[in-house]
């Protein structure tokens, strides 16, 4: 079908596999390993990310023919800094508990590659509508891993789903144990590494 293959479409859809911003480009891993500890604050960092990522490259695609080549990044910034203050601020009204369990990682979407990189060599040299899905596509493609390696961690750290125990207790009675080292950094690193692996694995079919 023609929408599959526009340009609007494949922004959007490529970043989600085939060109997904942490298995191939090796972008946003070390937020990636933080935040993934529960579910819960996985999916809230995945759909700040997401939104900051689309909303940022949708408005420096629209002041795109207006912004001087020599303060670009400068302008770039400001935009992503005032989306992130504003994601964060929704946090504490709305989320509070959960904005604290993410701490300072909320604030340091300002410095995470995927969103100024999309919009460096994206957003600046793309029409807006092109560029939100870009931006969408990428935010989701990451929200994605992160999603994916809090479930595994979660479940197999803590036999819980969004803090719900879905492990039966008859388990444990015949001596099943949570997996303790789910709930370190390293385990995340060893997943998306396994993620990795699968995702190649499956595009070489």
């Amino acid at each position: 079908m023609k929408f599959t293959h526009s340009p609007t479409f494949k922004a959007f859809s490529e970043p989600l596999a085939k060109n997904n911003p942490v298995f191939i480009q090796s972008l946003g891993i070390c937020s990636a390993l933080a935040v993934t500890v529960q579910l819960k604050t996985a999916i809230v960092m995945a759909l700040a990310m997401t939104s900051v990522t689309a909303l940022s490259s949708l408005t420096i695609s629209a002041m795109r023919n207006v912004i001087p080549r020599n303060v670009r990044m400068i302008v770039e910034l400001s935009v992503i800094a005032s989306l992130v203050i504003l994601a964060d601020e929704l946090l504490r009204a709305y989320l509070y508990d959960i904005s604290k369990q993410l701490s300072v990682f909320v604030g340091l979407i300002i410095t995470n590659c995927i969103v100024m990189g999309r919009a460096e060599t994206y957003a600046l040299g793309n029409p807006p509508m092109q560029s939100f899905m870009d931006g969408l596509g990428n935010g989701a493609g990451y929200g994605l891993v992160l999603i994916a390696v809090a479930f595994i961690r979660e479940l197999l750290g803590a036999g819980k789903i969004l803090g719900f125990s879905v492990v039966p207790q008859v388990f444990y009675d015949f001596g099943y144990m949570n997996m303790g080292f789910m709930q370190l950094a390293p385990a995340a690193f060893i997943i998306i590494g396994l993620l990795v692996w699968l995702q190649k694995t499956l595009m070489k079919n």
